[in-house]
């Protein structure tokens, strides 16, 4: 057992670091509807080389002007008709939304249908192939149908002009068929490795002291080493005060110091050197630039001569200190980078891209009475149960007509979830440490592994699909195409899901459960029987907070099989024939 255990872990290892080396830093007893069968007629997908590429920046402000613009050619990674792009007021993202318009032949709906997708992934999930596409199947019958990419999701882009989000787009599409190709044809290997990614959690930095012939740095390597330390010292008292709280702050800072220190141990220099460092932790919790630079400067030029000092000894141990330290300065400055690159967390998706993107496709499916239907997998539905209870609690209308939630929760306390394991995460030190989750690189590196011989990562399979449910081809385009990379921001306010009271807002003082039995929108709430991320006892939590009359529960599988597991309800084998129509029926009651 002991050997086994020692194997996984090794492979675990394995997986972490090959994902290190791709990480790309701009990269969750009951009341049954009877099913009917309705017809699935998806339109033939059109040819990258004849389908327009719609572009479309909205601001939410409207004093900005939409810009339209079509290309010939759209992302060959985007399977929908159309791409637009909405912008999200007093940030750079401009959020994708994959549009599928429904056939002449379909009935006609009152409500445009919004589709939001799970933790870390994109919009490829809800259309994996033309026969298991469930944005293609809602389309066929009659909803205009949109899939929204939060930040940091898919096609979704920091950028400014027309131009440079169509060059973005195609470099992150181009980017995802690299890496399904390359795993898809062996192992990862560096010179595969795309050149515009940078291993931002791994390399060292490029840093090269020119020394004299006696071994000692010159002045001006001593110079610019002061610099660089004086410019990390800044970035932590100032850049980063609008992104970590002071606990936080002090926690980053406190372990940037603890790591030089580990240069010094056993030395006659340490004792200086923690006198430095306590003046230097004084001054940046003041975060007063203007007062402070000078100090800083000086304390780091006084650290640097410790351990110019320490150069000089004829201790092993104090050797190539200086290149030692640089290392640790400028890896620590990517993961200062890294922490202000990725700052958003659950309540940005809930507060700015979903009003951002239903007010845009409000603006341009134009419903009657301004309302939406919605769908959420996974985190996707805890926006909406999230919506759904802030607007009670406000006492303000929603917007939306109906929702459907897939496998989720507000409360996962009562359930034995395979989430739990992240909760190490909500250390906020560890997440500092961490501060983003490679999601998409971690399940790509281990898909090798989990489905050829000796299958020892087979069961993270099972997390995804039941036996049987998903065909191979799909499973692999889903597992290397569909995940990306998430903040530790986000993942620390989601475990909070596993708390007593739930899943709260960023402040802790908001439970979003508390409010949810104000709401007045009909809710389909459907579960599968072996799903091991948000089991039926989970979904049931929250089901119970919701007015009886408003809310339908239903689970998905039988004893003897079939059985659904996490992403069965939306591509297993079988969804087309039980999960949809059951789906539509209750979107067209309330349409």
């Amino acid at each position: 057992m002991a050997t086994s255990t020692f194997t996984i872990q090794s492979d675990f290892r394995s997986a972490f670091h090959i994902a290190n080396l791709i990480i790309h830093p701009n990269f969750f007893p009951c009341r049954r509807v009877s099913p009917t069968r309705l017809p699935f007629s998806p339109r033939r997908l059109l040819s990258s080389n004849t389908t327009s590429f719609r572009l479309r920046a909205f601001s939410t402000d409207s004093a900005d002007s939409a810009i339209t613009v079509k290309l010939p050619e759209k992302p060959p990674v985007c399977t929908a008709d159309e791409l637009h792009y909405v912008s999200v007021a007093n940030s750079h993202w401009h959020l994708a939304l994959w549009r599928y318009r429904p056939p002449p032949q379909a009935p006609e709906r009152n409500h445009p249908l919004l589709l939001l997708s799970g933790v870390g992934t994109n919009a490829i999930g809800y259309d994996l192939s033309p026969g298991c596409s469930f944005a293609r199947y809602m389309s066929g019958q009659g909803f205009d149908t949109w899939i929204l990419e939060v930040r940091g999701a898919g096609l979704s882009v920091q950028e400014t002009s027309p131009k440079e989000i169509q060059q973005s787009a195609l470099a992150v599409s181009e980017q995802m068929e690299a890496v399904a190709k390359t795993v898809t044809n062996g192992a990862f290997a560096t010179n595969q490795l795309p050149t515009n990614v940078p291993s931002a959690l791994s390399d060292s930095m490029d840093f090269a002291l020119k020394e004299d012939p006696t071994g000692i740095a010159t002045v001006w390597d001593e110079s610019k080493l002061v610099s660089k330390l004086t410019e990390t010292f800044m970035r932590l008292s100032e850049r980063l005060s609008g992104f970590l709280n002071e606990g936080q702050s002090k926690i980053i800072s406190a372990k940037l110091f603890d790591q030089i220190a580990k240069l010094l141990e056993d030395s006659q220099l340490s004792e200086r050197f923690n006198e430095i460092r306590g003046k230097l932790l004084s001054l940046l919790e003041s975060r007063q630039r203007t007062v402070i630079a000078g100090q800083v400067r000086d304390l780091s030029q006084r650290l640097v001569n410790i351990f110019e000092e320490g150069q000089r000894s004829v201790s092993p141990q104090l050797f190539d200190l200086q290149e030692r330290l640089s290392t640790i300065i400028e890896d620590f400055q990517k993961q200062l980078d890294l922490i202000v690159q990725y700052n958003w967390d659950f309540d940005n998706y809930l507060e700015e891209d979903v009003p951002a993107a239903m007010e845009y496709i409000r603006a341009e499916s134009k419903p009657k009475d301004g309302k939406l239907l919605a769908i959420g997998h996974s985190m996707g539905g805890i926006l909406l149960y999230a919506m759904l209870s802030r607007r009670g609690c406000e006492g303000r209308d929603s917007g939306l007509a109906a929702i459907v939630t897939l496998a989720s929760s507000l409360d996962y306390t009562t359930s034995n979830s395979r989430l739990k394991l992240l909760l190490p995460l909500a250390d906020p030190a560890q997440a500092l440490s961490v501060p983003v989750v490679p999601l998409g690189a971690l399940l790509s590196a281990a898909y090798p592994l989990s489905c050829r011989p000796p299958y020892v990562l087979s069961w993270l399979n099972y997390l995804i699909s039941a036996e049987d449910m998903m065909h191979p081809e799909l499973l692999e385009k889903l597992i290397l195409n569909n995940f990306c990379t998430i903040p530790a921001k986000l993942i620390l306010q989601l475990t909070t899901a596993f708390r007593d009271g739930g899943l709260c807002d960023r402040s802790g003082k908001v439970l979003y459960k508390d409010h949810l039995h104000k709401s007045n929108v009909p809710v389909l709430a459907l579960a599968g029987d072996q799903d091991l991320i948000c089991p039926p006892e989970a979904v049931e939590e929250t089901v119970r907070l919701i007015p009886k009359e408003l809310v339908t529960y239903k689970v998905f599988g039988e004893p003897g099989g079939p059985h659904y597991a996490h992403y069965d309800l939306v591509g297993g084998r079988l969804a087309v024939e039980q999960v949809y129509p059951c789906i539509t029926e209750f979107l067209s009651h309330h349409d």
